[in-house]
């Protein structure tokens, strides 16, 4: 990335420090050239702050870039974001600002920013929040979301916050008999729910979540959509705190 960076901005830098127009530029010799190119260089390292004030520059500018992009993808994507009729809504259904989180059982920051992100929905009361599951980790990642949606399906949103919960902290690898196990401490049929994995309404959840991923450019969990912006990756409780104001101060509230 950084290398990017630079050879941007030393290839920016070096447009901005020519004399000559691009068409002369082109026109030069190879002896010309070569002469350009070394003085272009002397500059450089004789000012090298100049290179990491083009970088800083540029990645202002591919953030915002990004930024406009990521609310126009959110915009089109709203119906299937906020409300798509089967993921499970918790916290506040009437907050002001609704997160929506896309999870991997497997997947180890998920499991960093599930303490953190249920604190930030407990402390803060304002907050509507969407879970979506998105198995990118593998078969094992694909079964413990089959048995959490089958869970769902067969007894109701509570049970599956519950099992979500547990298999979130469970330390055990992802197995049938170990989410069997989990279910079963929490007075669920594990047997039963393991049996109704491979119900198609499961299948078309979790396609429909990749392929919502997908238009939001999407490749890692944990992902958010935060208020209307996309948070791609973990981030601290305390920097979503100052995210969450700095939605609410973006939207008047």
């Amino acid at each position: 990335m950084l290398k990017r960076l630079v050879l941007a901005c030393v290839a920016a830098v070096t447009l901005a420090a020519a004399p000559l127009a691009a068409t002369e530029i082109g026109s030069m010799s190879a002896e010309e050239t070569a002469d350009f190119r070394a003085a272009v260089r002397a500059y450089l390292l004789d000012n090298p702050e100049v290179l990491l004030e083009a970088i800083g520059v540029l990645e202002q500018r591919e953030a915002a870039a990004q930024a406009t992009n990521d609310d126009q993808l959110i915009a089109v994507n709203a119906q299937e974001i906020y409300n798509d009729g089967y993921s499970l809504v918790e916290g506040n259904p009437d907050g002001d600002i609704t997160i929506v989180e896309f999870v991997d059982y497997r997947c180890g920051y998920c499991k960093r920013a599930f303490p953190e992100v249920q604190e930030l929905i407990e402390t803060d009361g304002n907050i509507r929040f969407i879970l979506k599951e998105f198995p990118i980790l593998g078969e094992a990642s694909v079964y413990a979301s089959r048995f959490a949606l089958s869970t769902k399906i067969l007894f109701g949103d509570a049970a599956y916050s519950a099992l979500h919960n547990a298999m979130m902290t469970m330390r055990a690898s992802v197995s049938e008999a170990s989410l069997i196990e989990v279910a079963e401490h929490l007075n669920l049929d594990g047997a039963a729910i393991a049996a109704g994995i491979d119900n198609p309404a499961i299948n078309q959840m979790i396609a429909a979540n990749h392929a919502l991923g997908q238009r939001l450019a999407i490749t890692g969990t944990p992902s958010f959509v935060f208020g209307e912006q996309m948070l791609r990756g973990y981030l601290p409780l305390e920097n979503m705190r100052a995210l969450l104001a700095e939605e609410r101060a973006a939207s008047g509230g």
